[in-house]
């Protein structure tokens, strides 16, 4: 499985936007064919900060996923990029199922 990590903050006074398109996204990507979750949870001493991520069966299904979000949402509503206070930490991570205690 991929596992999709994104850490990243809010501008100065963007914090409820930021949120709003990002729990967006996360929504898209929970419909989509492979998704197995998505979520976003703020920081829990700073509420600037997120954490976003997304679980999904391989590749090919996190691949559709993006390529949806950018095709409807960010094309939409410009994307979240001016809403971010400096650049996001961002990794891909390959889990197995069984450490993540979800079944196939």
């Amino acid at each position: 499985m991929w596992v999709e990590t994104v850490v990243c903050t809010a501008r100065r006074g963007r914090i409820a936007r930021l949120r709003r398109l990002l729990e967006a996204r996360q929504a898209m990507k929970r419909r989509c064919e492979g998704c197995l979750g998505a979520w976003v949870a703020p920081g829990i001493g700073d509420k600037n900060l997120f954490l976003v991520q997304a679980i999904f069966v391989d590749e090919k299904s996190w691949k559709n996923a993006s390529e949806k979000v950018s095709s409807q949402l960010d094309s939409k509503d410009g994307g979240i990029e001016s809403e971010l206070g400096g650049p996001p930490l961002i990794g891909m991570f390959d889990a197995k199922s069984a450490d993540l205690k979800i079944s196939d």
